[in-house]
This record gives C-alpha cells, structure tokens and sequence, in this order.
C-alpha cells in the first residue's frame, strides 16, 4: 500500500469521526488520485483535514441542525414544576379554615394542539434551512479542492517556465558575450551592444516575475492547506511533465447529474422552505388552540401534603384569536409569497448557470486539447529543427548566434506547449467543480 493510500484512509476516518464534515463520498476525492502525483493527493487530504472555512462551514451545519431540533421541541407538550412559599392573610371561618403560611408545588402542563399543522410546517421548514446548509457546505468543499489543485498545477508551471527562463538567461548571457567580442573587433556597432544588454536584462526580470508568482501561489496553498506561509520552504512538489489524468473526461453531461449540483440542491430546499413559511403565513389567520393544566400541591389545606384533599387540580382548553392583527398577517402573507418568487426566480438563474458552466467547461477542454496538440506538434518540429541545427553547427553549416536563436525558438515553443497543458488541466479541475465532483 502506497503513502497516498494510506493519507486517504487515515483522512477518511478523521472525517467520519467529525459530525461536521460533508459526506466524504459525495465529494469523489478519488478524481485528484487519478493525476498520479502523491503531493496533489497530499495537499487534498490536508486542506480537508485543516482548511479552517470549511471547518466554519460545518458549525454553520450544526447551528441548522440544532434549530432544527429546538423547533421540534416546542411541537411537544411543555411540563414545568416549582417550589414555593406562600404567606397569606386569610378572613377566619368557622367552616373553612387555612394556615397562613404554607409550602405549594404547583405542577404546569401546556401544549398547543397543532390541528392545523402549522408547528410542523415550522419544523419542516426548519429541516429545508438546514438541508440547505448542508448543500452549501458540498459546494465549499468542492469549490476548495478544484483551487488547491488549480494552485498546485499552476506552481508546477511556474517551476517549468522558470527551468526554460533560466536557459534563456544563459543564451543571452552567451549571445552578450559574443556581441562584446564583436565590438571590439569594430564589427557591430554600440546600439546592439546595448540591445543585447537588454535582452539580458529583460531576461533576468522574467526570471524575478516568475519567481514572485511561484512564490505567492506557495504561500497561497499552504493557507488553502490549513499550514502557515512560513513554512512553505518544506513544501515539496512534482513535475508537470509527469501529471496526467488517467481517466476519462466525457463528451457529454446528463441532465441528471447537472441538476444533482450542491448549489443547485441548495437554492431548491431554500424554494422548497419559503413554500412552507407561505403556508404558515395563511394558517397564521385561525385561532391557536391552547390546552392548560395545572395541579397544585399545597400544605394549606387539611391532609398530607400528596393527598387529593390537599391539592388543587384545573385544566383549560380553548381557542385564542388576534384582534387587530389582520393588517400585520396580511402583510406578512405578502412578504411570504414575494420571498417566494424571489427564490424561485432564483432558482430558475441557478440552473441556467450550472448548464452554462457545465457546457462551457467541456467546450473549453475540447478546445484545449486540440490547442495543446498543435503546440505539441510545433514543439515536436522545433525539436526536429533543433536538432538540424545541432548538427549544423558541428558540421560548421551555420554560425553560433544562429544556433542559440534555434535554441530560443525551441524553448518559446516548450513554454507554449507547457502553459497550454497547464490550461487543460485546470480546465479539468473546473469541470469537476462544475458538475459537483460526479466525474
């Protein structure tokens, strides 16, 4: 069992373990496995083990989880109980007598019957909020494991670009070398002197550039990681030429899947809950139907303190109605159905946005595939050039400057070809996010 094997499972289990986590499954950590590269599979596994936003995310989870459950509990009858002094002042009878002082221990019941099912729809609508945030916690995982790995490919690029830059340096450096020699000799003159020193200088600033770039994405991985910045000098990373993804991009998404979006899933449980505060907005209209109860056990009366004769008993049970609320309910019946339209027009736009994403996605890899086969073919024919060229130069055919201009040609070529493969790649990370990690 390879080390990318075991930070899989030894995550897996962290993450069942944490009642906050998404369901690791639905998040198909597998599809960054298939790049081949066990750093990726690394900074996955670490950015769901440490990223603090997602660990924000799953106590959002759990405050919609516990309302959930706190609105289920006021569905339920409600039970109280209480010790007491009493102190009083009572007229004396000759046929009814009480102390004046004594201990009570009143027992309280209350419930409201739920006939019109309008606190089950508060509790139904209490599980669409919390459904919701589950969703949106997918879609914050899935958003944060397609930027890891974006960042990741893109310092393997950046680490490419500098090894080509830095040979560039080196041919204008010679290329410079070269030009002082002529100059002394009288065969060219200063400005191309100075254009030479310029292209050296031009070259070294693309140097610093890349370096600055490459060293803000690290930085910017090791937060994505949950790890500090002043670490990044442990960091350790692969070689884009050796990233491949191993499986298979379709041609085509289903519907099915487009519409099984976190985000999508979100904005419909957020639909499905403003359906209900509708309807319990119209059963806000009819009375509340109450039912009391209390038994009362006291020391004032003659008899033990438990003893029916000692105790007072009452129960209650009626309707209450609001008197000058219709214009208040009238409003908030309003408000109710406007937030309804709101979302649905809400949820109309997210569709529309997940087929366009999904669509333009595989509209982008198709063509970035077809632009890295031309850049490949070009660098396969410089290539070809170039090593014409070699054999020129021992053949003493062509001049020196002309073969490092071929060099140079071969190495804009290699550039081109390993940002259109970049490009690809994280075409394929956006893919993934696009259709909720079903890949």
């Amino acid at each position: 069992m390879n080390i990318k094997k075991i930070i899989f499972i030894f995550t897996l289990l962290l993450l069942t373990q944490n009642s906050f986590a998404a369901d690791i499954q639905e998040l198909n950590i597998d599809f960054f496995n298939r790049f081949n590269d066990e750093n990726l599979s690394c900074y996955i596994q670490d950015a769901l083990s440490n990223n603090h936003d997602l660990k924000k995310a799953g106590h959002v989870v759990e405050q919609y989880r516990q309302q959930a459950k706190y609105s289920l509990g006021r569905e339920l009858p409600s039970l109280s109980v209480s010790a007491n002094y009493l102190g009083i002042k009572v007229p004396e009878l000759d046929t009814f007598q009480l102390k004046d002082n004594a201990f009570i221990l009143p027992f309280a019941a209350s419930y409201e019957a739920d006939f019109l099912l309008k606190n089950r729809d508060k509790t139904r609508a209490a599980k669409k909020n919390y459904e919701a945030a589950k969703y949106r916690e997918n879609a914050i995982y899935l958003a944060l494991l397609s930027d890891v790995a974006t960042v990741y490919i893109n310092i393997l690029q950046y680490d490419d670009l500098i090894k080509k830059q830095t040979e560039t340096l080196k041919i204008e450096q010679e290329i410079l070398s070269r030009k002082n020699k002529m100059l002394l000799r009288g065969t060219i003159s200063s400005t191309e002197l100075n254009n030479s020193q310029k292209a050296v200088k031009e070259a070294q600033s693309l140097i610093d550039t890349l370096n600055k770039e490459r060293e803000t994405l690290i930085m910017q991985l090791a937060v994505l990681t949950g790890n500090s910045s002043s670490n990044i000098s442990e960091m350790s990373f692969g070689k884009l030429e050796e990233i491949e993804y191993s499986g298979t991009i379709p041609d085509e998404i289903s519907s099915e899947v487009i519409f099984s979006r976190p985000d999508v899933k979100a904005v419909q449980a957020d639909l499905e809950k403003a359906k209900i505060d509708v309807r319990v907005a119209r059963k806000e209209f009819f009375p509340r139907f109450n039912i009391i109860g209390v038994w009362v056990f006291n020391t004032l009366a003659p008899g033990t303190f438990f003893s029916w004769e000692s105790s007072l008993a009452a129960i209650l049970a009626g309707a209450t109605q609001d008197i000058f609320k219709g214009g208040m309910k009238v409003a908030n019946l309003k408000m109710q159905k406007a937030k309804y339209e709101e979302l649905f027009e809400n949820y109309n736009q997210t569709n529309l946005n997940a087929v366009k994403e999904v669509n333009t996605a595989l509209c982008i890899i198709k063509h970035d595939k077809q632009i890295e086969d031309n850049t490949k073919s070009e660098l396969f024919y410089e290539e070809q050039n170039f090593n014409s060229a070699n054999k020129k130069l021992v053949q003493g055919i062509i001049s020196k400057p002309q073969y490092l201009s071929d060099e140079k040609r071969l190495i804009s070529s290699h550039n081109a070809y390993t940002k259109a493969k970049t490009q690809r790649l994280i075409n394929y990370f956006t893919l993934y996010k696009a259709v909720g990690g079903q890949l």
